[in-house]
This record gives structure tokens, sequence and C-alpha cells, in this order.
């Protein structure tokens, strides 16, 4: 019980030292590599958390947010590289020409 414990304080460790980061940046991408590091010590966190209380079913739980986390990461990096969340080539639909028929 002492090794879940012990893991639990070093992974809450790492997620304060991950929000600092995220804080402090420099750069936007120093900012969302520190929010993936958080989301994913998040994720181990429930797990350790799941095997110390004996609740093997926050597994799952911690499965669907580390789904959650990827998508949420590449759909920030996209957004910060390209500005919209749309590729080159593809049309917005635009309301103000919609025809009336």
């Amino acid at each position: 019980m002492t090794m879940y414990a012990a893991a639990l304080v070093a992974i809450l460790v790492t997620i304060l030292l991950g929000l600092v980061r995220a804080i402090k940046g420099p750069t936007v991408y120093d900012r969302i590599a520190a929010m993936n590091v958080v989301g994913t010590k998040t994720i181990l966190l429930i797990a350790v958390f799941a095997f110390f209380t004996g609740r093997h079913d926050l597994l799952d739980i911690a499965l669907v947010y580390a789904l959650i986390n990827f998508i949420g990461i590449i759909a920030v990096l996209k957004l910060v590289e390209h500005g919209n969340f749309y590729t080159e080539g593809e049309t917005v639909p635009d309301a103000s020409k919609e025809s009336d028929s």
C-alpha cells in the first residue's frame, strides 16, 4: 500500500511541475506539451488510484480520458498551427450566400 501512496504523491508532484511549465511557457508549444504531460499524468493518477482502492472499473475512465486528451491536443495543435480547424482546399460554408429557394 505504501508503494501506491508513493506513486500517487510522485504523480501529483509531476502534475504540479507540468502546470508550472504550462503557466510559465515561454512558447505556446511548451504550454501545449505541458498540458499533454498533465493529461498523461492524470491518466496515470486515475489508474494508480483504481488499483489503490480496488475499483478496477476506473480503468475504463482512464482509457476514455486518454482518447479525449489525445484528440484535444491534436485539435489544439492544428488550431495553433493553421488558425482554423479545416485544411487548405476545403470550403467553409458561408451563411450569407445561402439561396432563398
